[in-house]
């Protein structure tokens, strides 16, 4: 055999062998078994990954912070805590969403630290995932005879304010707590943070 028809052939059979590949590859694509839009092989279609419950716990604090439409200069109450902090009282308002949130600022006047832990409270999910938190606060509906607590996400972190630094003696810092609504009838209700007295606000909204 020449060595011309020897690499005819060779180049012949080299053609056979990309076609055949070729027409392997387009099987697997076809409709039996391919992937098809919007889908991972043979698994339902993909949907677009959803925020954790930890970016929409501190989501739902930056959209309900204190401070957002809420005036500093109003004062509702004024409760005492320990060693000279008080928290002021500014907005007790009832959402169209079934919820109440009151927003208020923490202020140390006295010659110490405050810690912000104690006022997480001590029912025990509330501080494993809200160390450093108004997480503690409760609503009382003394005419309905209920207590309402902070509202929590399924992983129980609290839909309140958290991660609170230590006070130092002069500073200050603002708060909100999200409560479950009481009946429309009720229209004031015992408010009450750990280490802090109670005070009576009223409702608005």
């Amino acid at each position: 055999m020449s060595m011309r028809r020897t690499t005819t052939t060779r180049r012949a059979m080299a053609a056979v062998g990309m076609t055949a590949a070729l027409a392997f590859a387009l099987a697997g694509c076809g409709d039996d078994g391919g992937e098809k839009p919007g889908n991972e092989g043979s698994g339902a279609p993909s949907a677009p990954a959803s925020p954790s419950a930890e970016d929409k716990g501190e989501s739902q604090q930056q959209d309900t912070a204190a401070g957002d439409n809420v005036d500093p200069d109003v004062k509702l109450a004024e409760i005492r805590g320990q060693n000279g902090v008080v928290m002021v009282i500014n907005q007790v308002q009832r959402d169209s969403g079934g919820f109440v949130t009151v927003q208020a600022e923490v202020k140390n006047g006295g010659e110490k630290p405050a810690n912000p832990a104690q006022w997480a409270g001590s029912e025990s999910v509330i501080v494993r995932q809200n160390l450093s938190s108004v997480g503690g606060a409760t609503l009382v509906d003394k005419l309905g005879k209920k207590r309402y607590y902070v509202l929590r996400d399924t992983d129980g972190r609290c839909l309140c304010t958290t991660k609170i630094a230590p006070l130092q003696p002069g500073d200050s810092t603002a708060v909100f707590m999200q409560f479950p609504a009481p009946p429309s009838t009720t229209t004031e209700v015992d408010f009450s943070v750990p280490t802090f007295a109670t005070a009576s606000l009223k409702i608005s909204g």
